[in-house]
């Protein structure tokens, strides 16, 4: 029945059911969604019905649902679910994934919780919190099957089919010594082909790539990228297994990072959605723009003080924004070419010069470009050739040094251990104002008696 419903007849029907207080017949509907689908349900379900629908659902459901919203709607769900309740159904969540949620809240509450739960659950979801949460630590889960180097292809399939539910994923076994050293792993295929008395040590590949504890979650999810890997193992200094961070996990933070860096890029705030009130909104974004608006104030007293210039020449007026934006966008489309390759590519000096003398030559040969068409539209629209000539000239030189802003300023950032997606593109864009405004007026300057 649920193949044929859209998404809107469902939630019409949920809400029917959830009104008529009919716990079998919504079940029906559910039973086969995915966790995503009920998030979908729950954030189209109208305010009013959220309790009455969580109180329909299982302990198992919710906690698919939970991991699937938002984390000021998961806490919001918490409170509407009450303390026993909520422990009940963190019970059933990912470990790693109820960590970052747990974080969210106040120690007491915190306390609250784990206390409510499982002993086993709340002391492994406690060694998570304990790490870092951009780190592999933070981002790992304990929910992985390990087998020991002395066992057999029996013993280790007969572990894989105890303990299968429990995994986040079957497809790597993980293989430790005595002292719980990660040593080797074995593939879910390797031991379908081998023969059931074969020894896991004869079978396993002994070069794991592996991760450490405290790795930044962008290196690992790269990592993970770089290799192809569905899970990776994380270990700590004395190469014992801690954990494993799963595919999905690196995807998550590879979504995230690419969010936060264009929210710095736009200089937009960070946290700010589709769902984000506008005072929130407002808020988050305006100490960026308040920056910019002073350093755009520069801009105006640099005009100011070629104002007998722009009487001289009215005509210089036509230009200026045409020079300015042109300036701002080359500068913002190498940011973006530089912030996409600091995330993608092991960085060297060598790959920095070559990067820098590659946008170098990339400003050169668009500046020329451009400079060549203003300068012919400028000659024909006012039949001065002079003035084309300025023109051009400027509009070379901006391109060419907005070009290198935007490319040596997040490097230089990179280089210092700050975050290059802080040099924003409205950042760049505004200094590269000033400097263009600084270039175009200079030049018409030095050659105002030959344009009068």
């Amino acid at each position: 029945m649920n193949a044929n419903l859209t998404e809107d007849q469902m939630l019409v029907l949920v809400i029917k059911y959830v009104k008529e207080g009919k716990k079998i017949a919504l079940q029906e509907i559910l039973e086969e969604l995915h966790p995503y689908d009920f998030a979908q349900l729950y954030r189209g379900l109208p305010e009013k019905h959220h309790h009455k629908f969580l109180m329909f659902l299982t302990p198992e459901q919710i906690a698919g649902l939970i991991q699937e919203l938002e984390s000021d709607i998961q806490i919001e769900i918490l409170h509407k679910l009450g303390i026993e309740r909520s422990s009940n159904v963190m019970n059933h969540m990912d470990n790693d994934d109820l960590a970052d949620l747990l974080s969210e809240l106040s120690v007491d509450k915190i306390q609250e919780f784990l206390e409510g739960m499982k002993r086993e659950e709340s002391e492994t979801v406690r060694d998570l919190m304990s790490y870092p949460p951009d780190t592999a630590g933070g981002l790992m889960t304990n929910q992985f099957i390990w087998i020991k180097d002395d066992y057999t292809v029996r013993q280790a399939v007969d572990k894989l089919k105890s303990f299968a539910s429990f995994s986040e994923n079957i497809y790597y076994l993980y293989v430790i010594n005595d002292e719980k050293k990660l040593v080797g792993v074995v593939s879910y295929r390797d031991l379908l082909i081998a023969s059931i008395e074969d020894k896991i040590s004869d079978l396993m590949f002994n070069r794991v790539v592996s991760v450490q504890v405290d790795m930044d979650q962008e290196d690992v999810a790269q990592l993970i990228e770089r290799y192809n890997f569905i899970s990776i193992p994380v270990v700590d200094e004395a190469q014992r297994l801690l954990g494993i961070i799963t595919v999905d996990d690196a995807i998550d933070v590879v979504i995230q990072e690419a969010n936060e860096d264009i929210q710095k890029i736009s200089a937009a705030g960070k946290d700010i959605d589709f769902f984000t009130p506008a005072i929130t909104a407002s808020v988050r974004r305006l100490p960026w723009l308040i920056l910019l608006l002073f350093i755009g104030l520069v801009s105006g007293s640099i005009i100011s003080s070629f104002e007998a210039t722009i009487e001289s020449v009215v005509a210089l007026i036509f230009f200026m924004p045409m020079i300015a934006g042109m300036t701002g966008n080359t500068g913002t489309q190498s940011l973006a070419v530089v912030i996409r390759g600091l995330v993608t590519t092991d960085v060297s000096r060598k790959t920095i010069l070559q990067l820098v003398f590659r946008e170098l030559r990339v400003g050169i040969i668009i500046g020329i470009t451009c400079g060549l068409l203003i300068c012919a539209i400028a000659y024909f629209w006012r039949g001065d050739l002079i003035l084309g000539f300025v023109v051009g000239v400027s509009l070379l030189i901006t391109l060419i040094v907005g070009t290198l802003a935007g490319t040596v300023i997040p490097l230089t950032l990179y280089r210092l251990g700050i975050d290059p997606a802080v040099a924003s593109g409205p950042l760049i864009t505004t200094l590269n104002d000033v400097f263009s405004l600084l270039i175009y007026f200079g030049i018409a300057t030095a050659f105002l008696t030959h344009l009068l």
